[in-house]
């Protein structure tokens, strides 16, 4: 049996792209077998699974101007630029609710990708239950320098993208053969080495592997993109990724913006809906 599967690359608030498309998804009953996700793309990627419509813009409008959500005053105050305790405690709990009972129940399998500190390499991590294993998936999206190192059990994880950034082929070795992925950056996009190298020399000294990774990343990433790309032309990966360059920052506070990132990833997945009913049932 083919399992079908959804690729889900992070970007940070460029990731609201990716909710506007799973919605979609969601909207026309389109299911696949399991989904991975690495970063921002995790994180829209379980609200997939738990079927909630409209749950990512919902917290990044009401939300995304609070200074716990995403900012430098959180890291100068938390250590986080993203403060753990609101975003992976205080709204799934309390404010923009997670449905975890449907995510238990939910057919769909849920990978999240985090770098292991210590060795240098990506580690793809089955979730089961997300208020169990939501450690993972703050892991994924705990950027190098503007976040502290996440200890789960005997390891240290961060940045799931820094290592895999885009995990198509992790994900077939995994058994899923017939993919969509969602990717937050226009065609023709290559990523050029990370500036602030010295500083993570520093910051990083006790981690050779963690900054190997890191100087190579940009080569990694721009692999993948290629395989990507010559997976699709095989027929066996359906891609989506924006039509149109949107000027969107990391911590992006504009409101408008975030939205009409949203809606371009609502516009492109309509547009491809035929493509991808027609990928998905064959």
């Amino acid at each position: 049996m083919v399992k079908t599967g959804l690729v889900l690359e992070g970007g940070a608030k460029r990731g609201i792209y990716t909710a506007g498309v799973l919605d979609v998804l969601l909207e026309n009953g389109i299911k696949v077998d399991g989904v991975i996700g690495v970063s921002a793309g995790a994180i829209h990627g379980c609200s997939y699974v738990s079927e909630q419509i409209g749950r990512s813009i919902r917290f990044n409008m009401d939300y995304g101007n609070d200074w716990r959500f995403m900012s430098f005053r959180s890291w100068l105050v938390s250590g986080d630029v993203v403060n753990a305790k609101f975003c992976y405690h205080t709204l799934p709990e309390k404010l923009c609710p997670f449905d975890n009972a449907a995510f238990v129940k939910s057919k769909t399998d849920f990978y999240v990708v985090c770098s292991n500190v210590e060795t240098g390499q990506a580690e793809y991590v089955q979730c089961y239950d997300m208020f169990q294993d939501i450690e993972y998936l703050r892991a994924s999206a705990s950027l190098p320098i503007f976040s502290r190192i996440v200890k789960i059990q005997d390891k240290k994880f961060l940045d799931g993208g820094i290592c895999d950034s885009i995990p198509l082929k992790a994900f077939q070795s995994l058994g899923y053969d017939k993919n969509i992925v969602i990717e937050t950056r226009p065609q023709g996009y290559q990523k050029k080495k990370f500036a602030l190298m010295w500083l993570v020399k520093l910051l990083y000294s006790k981690y050779p592997n963690f900054i190997k990774a890191l100087e190579n990343r940009h080569k990694m990433y721009n692999d993948e993109l290629k395989y990507v790309e010559e997976e699709a032309r095989k027929g066996r990966t359906l891609v989506i990724r924006p039509s149109r360059l949107i000027k969107i920052s990391k911590m992006e506070h504009n409101l408008e913006i975030v939205k009409e990132m949203y809606e371009l990833g609502r516009k492109d997945a309509l547009e491809k809906l035929a493509e991808i009913k027609a990928f998905v049932a064959k």
